[in-house]
């Protein structure tokens, strides 16, 4: 495939005139009113901030309800947890498709419908009769989710100019740790109102809203790739090899690294990514153009922030074992306290995005995961206080804050335009796949060092410093790559073809 990066390849705005039904599958024009607002782009911002919101509050109040379901329908703890896993399954396994796909037909139509897909989903959820029904419209709902969630950063960029792209991915940012910190509180609070279902039920009003923003709010798609074949037999290769990693780390927590279920798994994730690639390398219109990752800029961004979910995610994996087995919380407090690294995370990404905007993408990701680095390994020396370790953790949260928009922005910025559904797609994979890495990666180093001590508050210690290790050289690594960029700034493309 080649890609030109000329203007000759801008192509006019998805929408044209259409009657009937087929104004259903064509991208409406904004209100002449909101075209015309100076400030129109921080209005898409907003809306896509209530995608990034829900997205993430969705992910994280499942768990709240497993006890609940497991009572409900009368099965076990493992059957449940499906409920969960059904969801992040297809949500990762899509996001890069639907990114691609959307770079053909347009963002904003994928956006919109994956928001509609995602209400009707939501609702059937709460009205499910059968736990094997709830897991069904749970993977219908991860369809939806992948929908909106891999143009998300796309529109942002087609639609906030360039010298304000660093504050809106930050301010975005902020939306996606703010749902990760009250996803458990708030499934808490609603399933002490309404049960179960009400935590499916919450999702429909605001997720009409998101979908009725976005029809009115978000900028018609420009810069298309135009109508190609879709590599269907390139997705018939990629999903069936992410979700077996995905399994392959789910089932290797479960039952052990060296058991066969696992091993198999891990092999057929192997053969399975080996033979994408292959087909990626012939294909004439492949469903992942590998030419992305020959730009260091994009190659080295989603390295890096792979890594820094490892962190993120491991840290939020091991910190509340830490809490309750050594420090003697109770789980209820030792919820609120691990808010303070995700609230961390919220507080400093605007300042971050913005900062970004005027001195570009490396000193932010450099010095973020520095920080990181030096505060998780803080905790471990400073950890008899607790006041201190709580502190460790804001200050974890803060060096997050700061890499993450300013690594999200540059990534998109040495996109081609005509891929930023694409590009924007294998980013917000790359969150769901380092999910997995930082519960497996810091639960195997958690379990390994506290194994060694017995049981008890030494434990807990011995876990916890163990993992934290683990976390900091992540956190160092994720450091030396960013640094790897180009100096240049966030929209640094620079219209040379891929091909």
């Amino acid at each position: 495939m080649r890609l030109d990066l000329g203007d000759d390849n801008v192509r006019a705005p998805v929408g044209t005139a259409a009657t009937g039904w087929r104004r259903l599958v064509v991208e409406p024009r904004r209100p002449e009113v909101v075209r015309r607002l100076s400030w129109a782009h921080w209005l898409v911002l907003g809306t896509v901030c209530i995608g990034a919101f829900m997205g993430q509050l969705d992910a994280s109040i499942i768990t709240m309800a497993f006890p609940e379901l497991r009572r409900d329908f009368g099965t076990s703890l493992a059957s449940v947890q499906w409920v969960g896993q059904a969801y992040l399954l297809v949500l990762i396994g899509l996001l890069m498709a639907v990114g691609r796909y959307a770079d053909m037909v347009g963002r904003k139509l994928l956006y919109t419908y994956g928001f509609a897909l995602f209400v009707v989903a939501s609702a059937l959820c709460g009205l499910a009769p059968s736990l094997g029904l709830l897991i069904a419209f749970r993977a219908l709902q991860g369809v939806g989710a992948a929908m909106y969630q891999a143009n998300s950063v796309a529109i942002l960029v087609s639609a906030v100019p360039r010298n304000h792209l660093g504050r809106a991915v930050g301010v975005q940012g902020t939306a996606q740790a703010l749902g990760l910190a009250l996803g458990p509180a708030v499934g808490g609070a609603l399933i002490g109102l309404g049960g179960w279902r009400l935590i499916f039920y919450v999702n429909v009003p605001v997720g009409a809203l998101g979908a009725l923003l976005a029809w009115l709010l978000v900028p018609r798609s420009t810069n298309l790739a135009g109508r190609e074949s879709f590599d269907w037999a390139g997705l018939g290769l990629f999903g069936p090899a992410v979700c077996s990693l995905l399994l392959a780390l789910s089932e290797g927590l479960r039952a052990g690294w060296g058991s066969l279920a696992t091993l198999s798994l891990f092999g057929a994730a192997a053969l399975l990514g080996a033979l994408f690639l292959a087909r990626e390398r012939r294909a004439s219109v492949p469903l992942l153009c590998l030419d992305l990752f020959r730009r260091l800029p994009f190659s080295a961004g989603i390295a890096s922030g792979l890594l820094s979910y490892v962190v993120l995610f491991g840290a939020l994996t091991v910190v509340p074992f830490y809490l309750e087995l050594a420090k003697g919380q109770p789980s209820g407090r030792a919820g609120i306290e691990l808010l303070v690294l995700p609230l961390g995370l919220a507080v400093a990404a605007p300042a971050a995005g913005r900062l970004a905007d005027r001195v570009g993408a490396r000193p932010l990701t450099v010095a973020g995961m520095a920080l990181a680095a030096a505060m998780l390994m803080a905790t471990t020396l400073l950890g008899a206080n607790l006041g201190f370790f709580l502190l460790g953790l804001a200050g974890i949260g803060v060096g997050l804050g700061a890499f993450t928009p300013a690594n999200n922005a540059a990534i998109m910025g040495s996109a081609p335009p005509a891929l930023s559904g694409l590009a924007s797609g294998v980013l917000n994979m790359t969150r769901g796949l380092g999910t997995s890495l930082g519960l497996a990666i810091a639960g195997l180093a958690y379990t390994a060092g506290s194994s060694s001590k017995g049981a008890g508050a030494h434990a807990a210690g011995a876990g916890y410093r163990d993992a934290a290790v683990v976390l900091v050289a992540s956190a160092v690594v994720a450091a030396a790559v960013g640094a790897l960029r180009g100096a240049g700034p966030l929209n640094d493309v620079d219209g040379t073809g891929l091909h």
